[in-house]
Protein backbone atom coordinates (compact mmCIF):
# COMPACT_ATOMS: atom_id res chain seq x y z
CA UNK A 1 0.00 0.00 0.00
CA UNK A 2 0.78 3.45 -0.52
CA UNK A 3 -0.72 6.80 0.35
CA UNK A 4 -1.49 9.01 -2.75
CA UNK A 5 -2.38 12.03 -2.87
CA UNK A 6 -3.20 12.21 -6.31
CA UNK A 7 -2.57 10.91 -9.48
CA UNK A 8 -2.98 13.26 -12.79
CA UNK A 9 -2.51 13.89 -16.63
CA UNK A 10 -0.34 16.61 -17.45
CA UNK A 11 2.39 18.23 -19.55
CA UNK A 12 5.60 17.56 -17.68
CA UNK A 13 6.85 21.07 -16.96
CA UNK A 14 10.45 20.20 -14.94
CA UNK A 15 13.69 18.45 -15.92
CA UNK A 16 14.66 17.49 -19.60
CA UNK A 17 11.48 15.69 -19.43
CA UNK A 18 9.76 18.91 -19.84
CA UNK A 19 7.23 19.00 -22.66
CA UNK A 20 6.38 15.33 -22.60
CA UNK A 21 2.81 13.92 -21.62
CA UNK A 22 3.07 13.00 -18.44
CA UNK A 23 1.08 10.50 -15.92
CA UNK A 24 2.07 12.01 -12.54
CA UNK A 25 1.74 10.19 -9.11
CA UNK A 26 2.14 11.92 -6.57
CA UNK A 27 2.87 10.05 -2.96
CA UNK A 28 1.56 11.81 0.39
CA UNK A 29 3.88 13.35 3.07
CA UNK A 30 6.99 15.28 3.17
CA UNK A 31 9.84 15.53 5.59
CA UNK A 32 10.93 18.90 4.45
CA UNK A 33 8.74 22.70 5.09
CA UNK A 34 10.08 24.66 2.19
CA UNK A 35 9.16 28.29 1.76
CA UNK A 36 8.15 28.19 -1.54
CA UNK A 37 5.83 24.76 -1.80
CA UNK A 38 3.40 24.66 -3.82
CA UNK A 39 1.95 21.04 -2.90
CA UNK A 40 1.70 22.13 0.72
CA UNK A 41 -2.02 20.22 0.32
CA UNK A 42 0.23 16.72 -0.06
CA UNK A 43 1.87 16.70 3.26
CA UNK A 44 -0.88 15.25 5.28
CA UNK A 45 -4.03 14.88 2.32
CA UNK A 46 -4.30 11.35 0.70
CA UNK A 47 -5.73 8.06 0.51
CA UNK A 48 -3.68 4.48 0.77
CA UNK A 49 -3.59 2.37 -2.61
CA UNK A 50 -2.91 -0.53 -3.63
CA UNK A 51 -0.10 -1.22 -6.09
CA UNK A 52 -2.55 -2.72 -8.33
CA UNK A 53 -4.60 0.04 -8.12
CA UNK A 54 -1.98 2.42 -9.56
CA UNK A 55 -1.00 0.72 -12.12
CA UNK A 56 -4.26 0.57 -13.74
CA UNK A 57 -5.14 4.30 -13.32
CA UNK A 58 -1.34 4.53 -14.99
CA UNK A 59 -2.67 2.38 -17.88
CA UNK A 60 -5.79 4.17 -18.29
CA UNK A 61 -3.93 7.21 -19.35
CA UNK A 62 -1.37 5.22 -22.54
CA UNK A 63 1.33 7.65 -21.77
CA UNK A 64 4.84 6.56 -22.04
CA UNK A 65 6.24 9.31 -19.38
CA UNK A 66 5.89 8.18 -15.57
CA UNK A 67 6.64 10.96 -12.69
CA UNK A 68 6.90 10.17 -9.16
CA UNK A 69 6.80 13.15 -6.87
CA UNK A 70 5.40 14.45 -3.36
CA UNK A 71 5.49 15.51 -1.18
CA UNK A 72 8.46 13.24 -0.57
CA UNK A 73 8.06 9.62 -2.75
CA UNK A 74 10.99 8.17 -0.71
CA UNK A 75 9.50 8.10 2.79
CA UNK A 76 7.27 5.05 1.83
CA UNK A 77 9.80 1.79 1.22
CA UNK A 78 7.07 0.26 -1.32
CA UNK A 79 7.81 3.69 -3.43
CA UNK A 80 10.28 1.41 -5.07
CA UNK A 81 8.22 -1.41 -5.75
CA UNK A 82 5.79 0.35 -7.85
CA UNK A 83 9.09 2.18 -9.69
CA UNK A 84 10.65 -1.25 -10.87
CA UNK A 85 6.94 -3.08 -11.94
CA UNK A 86 6.89 0.58 -13.65
CA UNK A 87 10.27 0.41 -15.65
CA UNK A 88 9.67 -3.16 -16.30
CA UNK A 89 6.23 -2.43 -18.24
CA UNK A 90 8.55 -0.54 -20.21
CA UNK A 91 7.86 3.22 -18.90
CA UNK A 92 10.24 6.21 -18.82
CA UNK A 93 9.95 7.06 -15.40
CA UNK A 94 11.16 9.92 -13.81
CA UNK A 95 12.03 10.47 -9.68
CA UNK A 96 11.63 14.10 -8.17
CA UNK A 97 13.20 13.74 -4.49
CA UNK A 98 14.64 16.59 -1.90
CA UNK A 99 18.29 14.23 -1.85
CA UNK A 100 17.45 14.36 2.20
CA UNK A 101 16.75 10.78 1.89
CA UNK A 102 19.09 8.25 0.20
CA UNK A 103 18.69 7.27 -3.19
CA UNK A 104 20.68 4.36 -3.14
CA UNK A 105 18.56 1.93 -4.01
CA UNK A 106 16.17 3.49 -6.67
CA UNK A 107 16.31 2.04 -9.73
CA UNK A 108 18.91 2.61 -12.08
CA UNK A 109 16.59 2.95 -15.04
CA UNK A 110 15.08 5.79 -13.58
CA UNK A 111 15.68 9.65 -14.26
CA UNK A 112 16.73 11.15 -10.74
CA UNK A 113 16.20 14.77 -10.32
CA UNK A 114 17.53 15.89 -7.13
CA UNK A 115 16.00 19.31 -5.63
CA UNK A 116 18.99 20.40 -3.74
CA UNK A 117 17.58 23.41 -1.41
CA UNK A 118 18.91 26.28 -1.24
CA UNK A 119 19.15 28.57 2.08
CA UNK A 120 16.53 31.01 1.41
CA UNK A 121 14.29 27.31 0.84
CA UNK A 122 14.26 27.17 4.37
CA UNK A 123 15.77 23.49 4.17
CA UNK A 124 19.36 24.32 3.91
CA UNK A 125 21.64 21.24 4.77
CA UNK A 126 18.81 18.68 3.99
CA UNK A 127 20.43 17.07 1.41
CA UNK A 128 23.14 13.97 2.05
CA UNK A 129 25.92 14.58 0.47
CA UNK A 130 26.70 10.59 -0.14
CA UNK A 131 23.63 10.90 -3.01
CA UNK A 132 26.15 12.70 -4.95
CA UNK A 133 27.94 9.23 -4.97
CA UNK A 134 24.71 7.55 -5.67
CA UNK A 135 24.30 9.74 -8.52
CA UNK A 136 24.20 8.49 -11.92
CA UNK A 137 25.18 9.90 -15.54
CA UNK A 138 21.46 10.29 -16.15
CA UNK A 139 20.88 12.01 -12.75
CA UNK A 140 19.83 15.77 -12.87
CA UNK A 141 20.06 18.38 -10.38
CA UNK A 142 17.98 21.30 -9.39
CA UNK A 143 17.94 24.22 -7.57
CA UNK A 144 15.64 26.54 -6.92
CA UNK A 145 16.94 29.84 -6.96
CA UNK A 146 14.98 32.72 -4.53
CA UNK A 147 17.68 35.41 -4.15
CA UNK A 148 21.17 36.30 -5.55
CA UNK A 149 22.50 34.44 -2.07
CA UNK A 150 20.81 31.98 -3.26
CA UNK A 151 22.73 32.10 -6.50
CA UNK A 152 25.97 32.49 -5.42
CA UNK A 153 25.22 29.41 -2.74
CA UNK A 154 24.14 26.98 -5.30
CA UNK A 155 27.56 28.06 -7.90
CA UNK A 156 29.83 27.66 -4.88
CA UNK A 157 28.08 23.86 -4.08
CA UNK A 158 28.34 22.92 -7.28
CA UNK A 159 32.01 23.71 -8.00
CA UNK A 160 32.86 22.27 -4.59
CA UNK A 161 31.33 18.58 -5.77
CA UNK A 162 32.16 19.07 -9.46
CA UNK A 163 28.23 18.88 -10.56
CA UNK A 164 28.39 19.91 -14.09
CA UNK A 165 30.97 17.46 -15.18
CA UNK A 166 29.15 14.87 -14.62
CA UNK A 167 25.36 16.08 -14.31
CA UNK A 168 22.61 18.53 -16.18
CA UNK A 169 22.04 21.14 -13.61
CA UNK A 170 19.30 22.95 -13.43
CA UNK A 171 18.61 26.51 -12.37
CA UNK A 172 14.78 27.01 -11.64
CA UNK A 173 13.55 30.80 -10.71
CA UNK A 174 11.37 30.38 -7.50
CA UNK A 175 8.01 31.51 -9.34
CA UNK A 176 7.04 35.12 -8.07
CA UNK A 177 9.94 36.00 -6.31
CA UNK A 178 12.73 36.53 -8.89
CA UNK A 179 12.54 37.13 -12.67
CA UNK A 180 13.69 35.01 -15.21
CA UNK A 181 15.19 37.50 -16.82
CA UNK A 182 16.85 38.89 -13.79
CA UNK A 183 18.12 34.31 -13.51
CA UNK A 184 18.92 34.33 -17.02
CA UNK A 185 21.61 37.37 -16.79
CA UNK A 186 23.03 35.97 -14.04
CA UNK A 187 23.75 32.36 -15.43
CA UNK A 188 25.16 34.40 -18.78
CA UNK A 189 27.26 37.30 -16.79
CA UNK A 190 28.94 34.70 -13.52
CA UNK A 191 29.64 32.28 -16.53
CA UNK A 192 27.45 29.80 -14.93
CA UNK A 193 27.38 25.57 -16.22
CA UNK A 194 24.00 26.05 -15.22
CA UNK A 195 20.82 25.17 -17.86
CA UNK A 196 17.87 27.95 -16.87
CA UNK A 197 14.69 25.72 -15.91
CA UNK A 198 11.14 27.33 -16.02
CA UNK A 199 8.71 25.56 -14.71
CA UNK A 200 6.65 24.97 -18.43
CA UNK A 201 3.46 23.75 -16.09
CA UNK A 202 3.34 27.32 -14.01
CA UNK A 203 2.79 28.71 -17.43
CA UNK A 204 0.48 26.51 -19.33
CA UNK A 205 -1.58 24.97 -16.55
CA UNK A 206 -2.90 21.82 -18.11
CA UNK A 207 -3.06 19.78 -15.12
CA UNK A 208 -6.45 17.83 -14.97
CA UNK A 209 -7.01 18.47 -11.51
CA UNK A 210 -5.50 21.37 -9.58
CA UNK A 211 -2.56 22.64 -11.26
CA UNK A 212 1.17 20.46 -10.93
Amino acid sequence: MIKINEIFYSIQGESSYAGNPTVFIRTTACNLRCTYCDTKYSYNEGEFWEIEKILQTVKDYEAQYICITGGEPLLQKEIHTLINILCDLGHIVSLETSGSLTIKNVDPRVKIILDVKTPDSGAADSFLLENIGFSRENTEYKFVICSEKDFDWSENFCRQHELSKKFTILYSPSHGQVPERWLAENILQKKSKARLHLQLHKYIWLSTTRGV
